[in-house]
């Protein structure tokens, strides 16, 4: 039998074993078969990361780099993940079921977060302040905030690391990424590439464990000063309680329940394909999935018709395969969830138009595309986050109707509006809560875009100029330009 793929713990430069001896396995989600195992950290293994990370800030080999030589580092970088997109693409298919085309295309789209941001790491000023105090030189300058600690999940591990290592080191910062136990493999590979790239041992440690182990001892540690994290809310709750242990800066990327309206105007073949990327696309396993479609009542069948047959042609299968459109769920407990949400709904009055099921013939975690319509706002569908292709319809008949049909969640990542008024779009775009907006388009993302929502979907907001000075901190500094001594402190003037 062959001798399965392992991979230890990258810490202070180091690939390392976990020192509790604590491994898992990662299985396969096509096949349901093991396919590789790796160490898990312990809260020593913290303290190790995040005591290299704090000592890197004050290391000369980092600290005394130019701005402009940390954007280099990240340019040499964004190239070697480029060059490693295929191979790094290949172990989170194998690990999360993805589309091998999509985690393949993904890499490469990353590295241009990278270079975004290796431009900006020297475009970050500080201003002279036009002081009301003679004979005072005031300036401001933007620091490195400190330690990073990046909590990333399974689901787009590559893009979710960029929005948060690339403005963090472009910043003077240092990381510790936390990889999902779930499917860690491309975080591993990715450290591969560090040493290569030119960062100094130590400012970027790559962990993955159970919470109680590595997630907790890592967002309440002492010395971290930011936590950037990307998950549930559930699992938020908990970061958040934990800063109040080192009362970091935190920023939070949490799930979405985004809504789609289709206007009867719209161009019904880009609706059919926004609705169908926004649902089908990565089995549906995005934070901005637009699972909740709200189409005006005219064109209703017509559209719903059109999905249904296009949803009939979706190939579910071997994520590997270049002909296969949709493939596995990462995790049973996806399944079953998405088989326990799709029974109460159809308890509540929901109808299965189509799919509703696991895919015959096949071992792995397959779940058919699912067209649901509700027949009132109450389904359980058009409630929780599924994490899988299902898609929940309603019709509606007002332009009024329908904002308040979208903004009826305690959800607000993204939403889409497809009509040919543009008048309209503007209108509706702006009463929608929800931090990104979609028009006539769905899934589109830039790294010069700023991402992140209201509501239960997080706070704080990742991509864009303005994120790479959440890593920083104002210090302002005086300088008293006047050749006389300093005025008596007691004599008031």
């Amino acid at each position: 039998m062959a001798k399965l793929p392992h991979y230890q713990l990258y810490i202070d430069g180091q690939w390392c074993a976990g020192s509790a001896a604590q491994t898992m396995e990662s299985v396969d989600p096509s096949t349901l078969k093991t396919w590789m195992t790796f160490d898990c950290a312990s809260s020593d293994d913290i303290d190790r990361a995040v005591a290299s990370a704090s000592q890197m800030l004050n290391d000369p080999a980092w600290r005394d780099l130019t701005a402009t030589a940390r954007g280099k580092i990240l340019y040499k970088l964004a190239d070697l993940i480029e060059q490693s997109a295929e191979r790094i693409g290949t172990v989170e298919t194998t690990d999360s079921g993805k589309l091998l085309a999509e985690t393949t295309s993904q890499t490469k789209y990353v590295a241009d977060y990278y270079r975004y941001f290796a431009g900006l790491a020297d475009k970050i000023e500080g201003a002279v302040l036009p002081i009301d105090k003679p004979d005072m030189h005031v300036f401001t300058k933007r620091m490195p905030i400190g330690v990073v600690a990046a909590v990333v999940p399974w689901n787009a591990q590559m893009f979710l690391t960029a929005t948060k290592l690339g403005p963090a080191l472009a910043a003077g910062c240092t990381v510790v990424l936390k990889a999902s136990e779930a499917a860690p493999g491309p975080m591993f590979e990715f450290a591969k590439l560090f040493e290569e790239a030119g960062l100094p041992a130590g400012v970027v440690s790559v962990v993955t464990g159970d919470a109680d182990n590595c997630a907790i001892p890592l967002t309440r540690h002492p010395d971290i000063d930011r936590i950037a994290f990307t998950g549930g809310t559930t699992a938020a709750r908990h970061v958040v309680k934990n800063s109040a242990e080192n009362f970091a800066v935190t920023s939070l990327e949490l799930g979405g329940k985004s809504p789609i309206i289709v206007f009867d105007d719209a161009e019904l073949e880009s609706a059919a394909n926004g609705l169908i990327a926004g649902n089908f696309g990565a089995s549906g396993q995005s934070c901005v999935a637009g699972s909740r479609a709200f189409v005006q009542r005219g064109i209703y069948d017509a559209l719903v018709s059109r999905i249904e047959a296009r949803a009939r042609q979706i190939v579910v299968g071997d994520p590997l395969e270049k002909t296969t459109h949709m493939g596995p769920l990462c995790t049973t407990n996806q399944v079953e969830n998405i088989e326990s949400v799709l029974s109460k709904s159809v308890a509540q009055g929901a109808t299965i138009r189509f799919g509703g099921s696991r895919t015959e013939g096949l071992a792995g975690n397959y779940f058919n595309p699912t067209l649901v319509e509700c027949s009132n706002t109450d389904i359980e569908t058009l409630r929780v986050e599924m994490f899988g292709p299902v898609m929940s319809l309603v019709p509606f008949d007002t332009e009024e109707e329908a904002i308040a049909l979208a903004n009826d969640s305690d959800f607000g990542l993204g939403s889409g509006v497809f009509t040919q008024n543009l008048a309209r779009a503007h209108r509706v775009a702006d009463q929608i809560r929800s931090g990104i907006c979609w028009i006539n388009t769905y899934r589109a993302v830039s790294p010069i875009a700023p991402f992140g929502g209201y509501k239960n979907s997080g706070y704080g907001r990742e991509a864009g100029l303005e994120s790479i000075l959440d890593y920083t901190r104002t210090k302002t500094t005086w300088i008293n330009t006047s050749s006389e001594p300093m005025a008596n402190p007691f004599v008031m003037r």
